[in-house]
């Protein structure tokens, strides 16, 4: 089954005005399979960052398993240095706090009380300002992922990518249409920023060995079964790659 076929207008625009043919692609997905036009659609990396999945970065500083993190980062390559070539847009999403944290809602606001980061570092204070804070290096993209020019970088305050940022505004302005989501963690940030996407009427499609949870594996199994049946569709990272190199082909 096709749950799009035939509804991907003649061609993709930028924010410059030039026009691009479509280009599609046919993923093989759950619950089905779905065409995508890749010049409108953009990876949205959700917070592959040191604080999550680097040594000496904020999870690891406390004990948090990380060990998942290798093969996401070694997937999130792939998947990122395909979907460029391949004409689509990549947009990295960031935790990253001003310096004097006057965006993160302060003490009225739940997220001051919720938020890991906030937590970790009010709790240990001598860790204040080191964690998911700009300029520092816990808040950087792991240095596995390079960032090229005309990669999007969006710092974010909240778990949802699209809470207090301009990213709605950044995919309508490259015309995007379709999602491909990875990165950490799936039952947290991913999955709050696809949900978010789902309502703005993206198409979100989640790579399910590209992103990775926090806590039981449930956590991971619940996020996926809710996508699947409920925001969107879900694929693998070869299931991704074989079907860009399929569209290469043609």
């Amino acid at each position: 089954m096709k749950s799009n076929r035939g509804s991907i207008p003649s061609a993709g625009q930028g924010p410059k005005g030039f026009i691009r043919p479509v280009k599609l692609a046919t993923i093989d997905a759950k619950p089905e399979s779905i065409d995508i036009d890749l010049h409108r659609t953009a990876v949205i990396v959700v917070d592959m960052q040191n604080a999550f999945v680097s040594k000496g970065g904020m999870f690891d500083t406390f004990g948090w398993d990380i060990s998942g993190a290798r093969g996401v980062i070694d997937n999130n390559k792939k998947i990122i240095y395909t979907a460029r070539e391949a004409g689509c847009k990549i947009v990295f999403l960031k935790m990253s706090y001003n310096p004097d944290y006057s965006n993160s809602g302060g003490s009225e606001s739940p997220n001051w009380y919720k938020e890991v980061g906030l937590v970790m570092m009010r709790n240990n204070p001598k860790y204040w300002g080191k964690f998911v804070t700009e300029g520092s290096w816990d808040e950087e993209i792991c240095k596995e992922l390079e960032i090229y020019p005309g990669d999007i970088i969006i710092r974010k305050q909240r778990y949802s990518g699209f809470a207090g940022t301009n990213l709605d505004a950044v995919l309508k302005t490259y015309n995007i249409r379709y999602c491909i989501f990875t990165g950490v963690a799936t039952n947290v940030c991913v999955e709050s920023t696809l949900r978010d996407g789902y309502f703005l009427d993206y198409w979100p499609i989640i790579v399910s060995d590209a992103v990775n949870s926090v806590g039981p594996p449930i956590t991971q199994e619940a996020t996926l079964w809710n996508v699947e049946a409920l925001f969107g569709w879900v694929i693998t990272t070869h299931g991704f790659l074989e079907a860009i190199s399929a569209q290469e082909r043609m």
